[in-house]
């Protein structure tokens, strides 16, 4: 996917006003994710990013275990200045689905399988009972 596409994507689902609240939004939460995610996971969803994004994702922050949704979103506040909790899950949401959309359906799993239960409804793809 190309910058300005993802960009625009984020922009929209977050409905964010400008496009450098999109990135900011976008920045955070890719930085936080690739900490998250190891291995063929992890490049495979920086491939499939715009190149700016994939550096992001694959910076060199490695967390020591997953965190689970609700700690994943109050990191997220905290790297953004004047987030809250509900805020940052605007942004996650925003940004985890547009990086969905560009993953695919069949990384998307198998990024959720390495992140702990609850994170399908941050990527909008909630499973099915």
């Amino acid at each position: 996917m190309r910058w300005e596409a993802f960009l625009a994507h984020v922009q929209e689902r977050g409905e964010y006003t400008t496009p450098q609240e999109a990135e900011r939004a976008a920045r955070t939460v890719l930085a936080l994710l690739g900490a998250h995610l190891v291995g063929e996971v992890r490049a495979e969803l920086a491939a499939r990013l715009p190149e700016t994004f994939a550096l992001v994702l694959l910076n060199p922050l490695l967390a020591t275990e997953p965190l689970p949704p609700e700690r994943f979103l109050r990191a997220t506040a905290a790297w953004i200045e004047g987030a809250t909790e509900r805020t940052a899950a605007w942004d996650v949401s925003a940004v985890l689905s547009v990086a969905a959309d560009a993953a695919g359906e069949e990384l998307t799993r198998r990024i959720l399988l390495q992140l702990p239960p609850g994170y399908d409804l941050l990527f909008g793809r909630p499973e099915r009972a």
